[in-house]
């Protein structure tokens, strides 16, 4: 079992992958239902606060737990589709 330094339990360690999509020149970061996904690929996500579809460009793809996530998991949303 792994434990953190501050001698809690880790809860959750298997790896997700997270796409940095540029909407509009602008980086955001969203999960992937795939790690079949490369930089270049055209997506689909949510975006506003009503999670209306708009399309971007990935730009990066990152393997990480929970733990090493590059945003809060609690406010990661998942992409729509790739396009």
């Amino acid at each position: 079992m792994i434990h953190s330094l501050s001698g809690g339990v880790i809860r959750d360690n298997f790896k997700r992958t997270f796409v940095k999509v540029e909407i509009d020149g602008a980086p955001y970061w969203y999960l992937s239902p795939t790690a079949n996904i490369a930089a270049g690929a055209r997506v689909s996500v949510p975006f506003g606060k009503s999670d209306l579809p708009r399309e971007g460009v990935v730009v990066k793809v990152e393997e990480a737990d929970a733990q090493c996530a590059p945003i809060p998991m609690n406010r990661a949303r998942e992409l729509y589709e790739i396009l």
